[in-house]
């Protein structure tokens, strides 16, 4: 038997049996709870800017593959108010230029170092976006920096695995930010926006990540793993 092989397939089966022990345990909960459903921020920032073109598909992806019952829609929240650490995971996109607040920073920064999770997706493969969000986590975390995430990372592994981001021009890549040994930041250049699948929104020649709702769903995963 390949060794390499066996061990990479040892790590899925790890991995797996720990989603199925959290998911058991989120069903738990949820029940417990009345049947509450985990609910995404979708986030406003830069002021009044809105992350308006992120397909919300991968939700109920999330909610057929595994027990984790996900409300289907996500809930629009200021970036720079409290009500954002009422959510575990949140989504950031857009295309152009921006820069956050000084209070959306701290905002920011505080909700991830309490275990929240951010995924981040530049719309259309927008490269101003994309630098304007790296340069505004250089700000928050100075002493962090984002980098590239691995192929046989676990979060290709929590409810699909994934082997290979598709896209249909050059090879697409996620960058990562690690906090306390786990990763609370998921940033595409290329985008997770899932756009086929919304109404009013395209990605017009950019370097769009055609199997993102799979790997969306992956992320979120891992995020309630953590």
């Amino acid at each position: 038997m390949d060794r390499i092989g066996a061990i990479r397939r040892l790590r899925v089966l790890f991995v797996k049996l720990a989603v199925a022990f959290v998911l058991g345990s989120a069903s738990a909960q949820a029940a417990d709870a009345g049947g509450d459903a985990v609910e995404c921020a979708n986030l406003i920032y830069a002021g009044t800017k809105s992350s308006v073109c992120f397909s919300e598909e991968f939700l109920s992806t999330v909610a057929t593959e595994t027990s984790i019952n996900t409300s289907r829609k996500f809930k629009p929240v200021k970036l720079g108010d409290k009500e954002v650490f009422r959510f575990p995971f949140a989504v950031m996109t857009g295309e152009g230029a921006f820069a956050l607040t000084d209070e959306e920073r701290a905002n920011l920064k505080l909700y991830l170092e309490k275990g929240g999770f951010l995924l981040a997706s530049a719309g259309c493969s927008s490269k101003e976006w994309g630098d304007s969000f790296v340069r505004e986590m250089e700000k928050i975390f100075p002493d962090r920096a984002l980098a590239d995430v691995p192929m046989d990372h676990p979060i290709f592994r929590t409810v699909f695995d994934i082997e290979r981001l598709e896209t249909k021009e050059a090879d697409a890549r996620l960058q990562g930010l690690t906090l306390g040994g786990k990763i609370v930041v998921i940033f595409s250049p290329d985008g997770l926006n899932d756009t086929p699948t919304m109404h009013g929104c395209c990605c017009c020649g950019g370097n769009e990540i055609a199997n993102s709702r799979q790997v969306n769903a992956n992320i979120l995963v891992y995020a309630l793993l953590q």
